[in-house]
Parts: C-alpha cells; structure tokens; sequence
C-alpha cells in the first residue's frame, strides 16, 4: 500500500447495548477500543429515540458523554430516503411524504443534527419505488430527489452517503454506481454493504462485480454478513422483518476475504477522496446485526458487536488493512502524561 493511513473503524452504537442508553453504547464502545460511532437509536433519559427526533437537552447531554468516552461521531445513521417514492398504495406500510415538505423538514433537520455532533457524514437510502414495479420507470425520478438532497448536504457542508439496500431503489450495487453517475456531485458518495446483497440471493462472486461497480462513487463501508443454511436463492422483494441469518463478516457468503483485499490497495486513494470532504478518513462501520436485524435497525448486544468487531479485524489482519484500536498509550494521553 503507497498509504499508511490506518482504516477507521466505527459502528452503530445502538446494536451493542440491550437498553440502548448512553452509557451502556458508549461503555462497550470504549471497551472495545473504538473511537468512533455512528448515531442511530438512543436513550438520552426519555426513552429510546430516533436521532431525528432528540430534543436540545438530549443532544447537549449525549455531547457532553462523547467528551466523558472519548467518542466521536462518525455519521448521522438517519433513515432519510426510507419513504416511498410515489404516493401509490403498494400492500406495504411504507409512508409517503411529499418531497419538498420532506426536504423542508426531515433533511434539513438531518443535516442540522451532523452540523450540532460534528461529523461530515449523513447515512440515507434511495427511496422506495412501488412494490412490484420496474426500477427503471422509477430511476429518473429518484436521481432527481436524491440530487436535491444532495445539494442540501452540500449547501450544510456534508456529504449525503447512499446505502445500498434491498427494496430500494438503489438495492444493488450497479443501480447504485448508476444514480451516483447520473447525479454527479462530489457531495454524493455510496456505502457498500455486503450482507445487504446477500441476503437478496446474490452469490459472493455476484456481492464482488457489485463492490467494484461502487468503487469510482464509494465513501465508505458497513461491514455486516448473511448466511443462509438453506442456500441463496435470488429474491425481488425482502421481507425485511423475518430475516435473522446475519453472521460475523468472517464466516458470511459475502466473500468479505476477496472483498478487502482489494479494498487493501483501494484504501489510499478512497482515502484522498473523502478527506477532501473534511472527513477524517475512511471508515468501516459496523452493523453487524448478530441477534437479529429488521428495516430500521438491528441488534448484536455488547456480545454479538465484539465477536462481530473482533471478526472484521481478522478480516483486516489476513489482507493488510490497517486499523487501530485504543491502547494504554491513548489511557495516558487522556489524562495528560
């Protein structure tokens, strides 16, 4: 590698705490050595929370425990672009918005929220098109709504983050390269997610053409993997609430092995992309979902996020990866030796 520049790893805080307090995310985060998170679900003392829904109160009390844990926010895990596209009823119970009350409201909001925890980086989706209808009469209108949220992003000094999910519009890796060109912003960057593919029936090979599709718009990764003991078989629609075959990302059938071993020599120049953005580097972010997963969340409890952490930096070690955990020389720093 012509970079030494280590991998960032990072996660959802929300999966690794039963009750989903703050202290109980940001404990197992620190016991584990992380330095980053990214900010989903959250008991700040009124019950568990959206992000998106925290008070002022909540959000200086959670900033107030990032300097007590030594944390930094990494992304905003919003659900922006989790509505339907078209206000058409489909059988599902998906939620429509009209998209310039939406922009006006939910992305401003997101944006306003990165902006008050510090971090460059807003997680969205692609918006849902019709359950059983052809993407492609759908594309043109979701590159649109995407460009514009995009622009806000930018106009925010952010860049908006498009994972690739199932059901989605951008439910593939090639569909997702497809609006990130078509949209062409330098604000827009993709997040690759291999289980995300896996669990549509996609074979490892199949998981591997889509990650090189997304590497010329790609930001940075979630590491989360699916195995299903009765085989893959290639699915239109998931039914996102009765999956639980997620595993660790060393022994999934997305071939996370082949996967970072060109993300190995790829890291220095994704590295030199999303720095320029003022992001600190390129991160990894766990999602392991171990203990289940469903269409707004997951869960790993602190067990599941460290057998799942532990499993990507193996993953790390074998192709080369840099990464760095917290050690006694970090301790010292801390408290100013």
């Amino acid at each position: 590698m012509s970079s030494t520049a280590p991998l960032l790893l990072s996660g959802f805080a929300d999966e690794a705490a039963n009750q989903k307090t703050i202290d109980q995310q940001f404990s197992v985060l620190a016991a584990l050595g992380m330095r980053y998170f990214s900010i989903r679900f959250i008991d700040a003392g009124n019950g568990v929370k959206n992000v998106m829904t925290l008070n002022k109160d909540e959000i200086d009390l959670i900033k107030e425990k990032l300097v007590e844990y030594g944390l930094t926010v990494s992304s905003i895990g919003s659900p922006i672009g989790k509505t339907k596209l078209c206000d058409v009823d489909d059988g599902t119970s998906l939620t429509y918005r009209p998209f310039e009350t939406y922009v006006k409201e939910d992305v401003v909001r997101a944006c306003e929220l990165a902006n008050s925890f510090g971090t460059k980086l807003l997680r969205g989706f692609s918006f849902y098109h019709p359950k059983g209808s052809d993407i492609q009469h759908h594309l043109a209108q979701a590159v649109d709504q995407v460009g514009t949220i995009t622009d806000v992003c930018d106009s925010h000094g952010l860049t908006y983050g498009l994972e690739v999910e199932a059901n989605l519009v951008g439910q593939t890796g090639q569909l997702l390269a497809e609006m990130h060109q078509q949209i062409a912003r330098d604000a827009l960057v993709t997040i690759f997610d291999g289980g995300n593919l896996v669990m549509q029936g996609f074979s490892a090979e199949e998981v591997y053409q889509q990650y090189l599709a997304m590497k010329p718009g790609l930001g940075w990764i979630h590491i989360k993997d699916f195995k299903d003991p009765d085989g893959s078989e290639r699915v239109t629609h998931v039914d996102e609430e009765s999956i639980k075959h997620f595993v660790p990302s060393d022994i999934g059938q997305s071939g996370h092995a082949a996967i970072m071993k060109d993300f190995a020599n790829f890291l220095p120049e994704l590295h030199q992309r999303i720095t320029a953005r003022g992001v600190p580097g390129v991160f990894a972010d766990m999602e392991p979902h171990v203990k289940g997963g469903g269409q707004f969340g997951g869960f790993s409890g602190p067990d599941g996020f460290g057998v799942a952490l532990r499993a990507f930096c193996r993953v790390c070690d074998d192709v080369g990866i840099p990464y760095r955990l917290r050690d006694f020389s970090d301790i010292r720093a801390d408290r100013g030796f």
